[in-house]
């Protein structure tokens, strides 16, 4: 077990490994039952949190991680407008007359997917973080799994365009943080019940079909730019009090709001690389350069503020003191 734990605390920099390495690893080990030959699942994401706070503390961007949960908070929202929009598209839009595919009395499968999403949204309301959590993780199962359960029997299910986002919206809405206001609790229930009367007023009386295409054609985009403009107001109002939380936010939430206009991204792509359409790989290289792209965005920030953090400590230093033995 202390091999194991002095394995884990490779995610905590080299000087405060060697300061409270051990002090940390007895902690655990007088926490762990007697019986224990690993550390528990809980331990060693706990270890892993604290390397990476630590890692970014020394590099000068410990307001990151407020940034992360702010940013959480923003993709929960999100995640569970979207489920209350296209949720309550599955139960309004209805079949045209010459048989669109559809399941039972729903548009496609992805009524289990958004209805996971809205239970979540509930859960967010009456019940302690780790719960929201274990909903938020059984939705990000479903909304994975519904790809292969429509192939194998034959169902129609949302397409890629909204079912990838959506995974990205609700890993990121996991870091959402454990204390908030009951007034902040209820946001994202409301802002879903809110997109839930929206597609109301827009597909109650269109055709499955109609439904279907809006789902990567129109809607997404939009929901991005929302996103976008929201996480920027935020990143100047709390730029203005000295707070850079807004920008990190802002700098986390741009791989999901990429993937949220994956579908006009993917449609101008597809004829530069010589497809005839938005194929599987066409939407999955997109994918994969939007990720690209949102890493190294970040990854050149923190570079940018461990820089100016190191360049600051170096002007502070002392540079015209004489030697105290020498005089020089």
């Amino acid at each position: 077990m202390e091999r194991r734990y002095r394995q884990l605390l490779w995610a905590y920099p080299a000087g405060y490994r060697q300061a409270r390495g051990g002090e940390i690893v007895g902690t655990y080990l007088d926490l762990a039952e007697p019986d224990r030959r690993w550390p528990s699942i809980f331990d060693a994401a706990d270890v892993l949190a604290g390397g990476a706070r630590e890692r970014l503390r020394t590099a000068g961007a410990a307001d990151l991680l407020p940034g992360v949960r702010l940013a959480a908070v923003f993709s929960f929202m999100t995640a569970t407008a979207l489920a209350g929009f296209w949720g309550t598209a599955e139960v309004v839009t209805t079949s045209a007359s010459w048989g669109a595919p559809a399941f039972g009395p729903f548009a496609t499968t992805g009524i289990v997917v958004w209805g996971c999403w809205l239970l979540a949204a509930v859960v967010h309301v009456i019940a302690p973080a780790r719960w929201v959590r274990v909903v938020i993780g059984l939705a990000l199962f479903l909304t994975a799994a519904v790809v292969p359960v429509a192939a194998l029997f034959e169902l129609p299910r949302p397409y890629l365009f909204v079912l990838v986002p959506q995974v990205t919206l609700g890993l990121l809405a996991l870091a959402f943080p454990a204390q908030m206001a009951r007034r902040h609790r209820l946001t994202p229930l409301a802002v879903a019940s809110v997109a839930a009367l929206i597609a109301v007023g827009i597909l109650s009386g269109r055709s499955s079909w109609f439904y279907r295409f809006s789902y990567g054609a129109a809607f997404l985009p939009e929901a991005g730019a929302v996103l976008l403009l929201t996480a920027m107001l935020a990143a100047i109002v709390l730029s203005l009090r000295g707070d850079a939380r807004g920008l990190w936010a802002l700098l986390v939430l741009l791989t999901p709001i990429g993937l949220l206009g994956l579908y006009p991204l993917t449609e101008n792509i597809a004829p530069v690389v010589g497809a005839d359409y938005a194929d599987f790989r066409v939407i999955i290289g997109t994918t994969a350069a939007i990720f690209l792209l949102g890493g190294t965005t970040l990854a050149a920030a923190l570079a940018i503020r461990a820089r100016s953090r190191t360049m600051a400590n170096t002007q502070a230093l002392p540079v015209d003191e004489r030697c105290p033995n020498c005089g020089k």
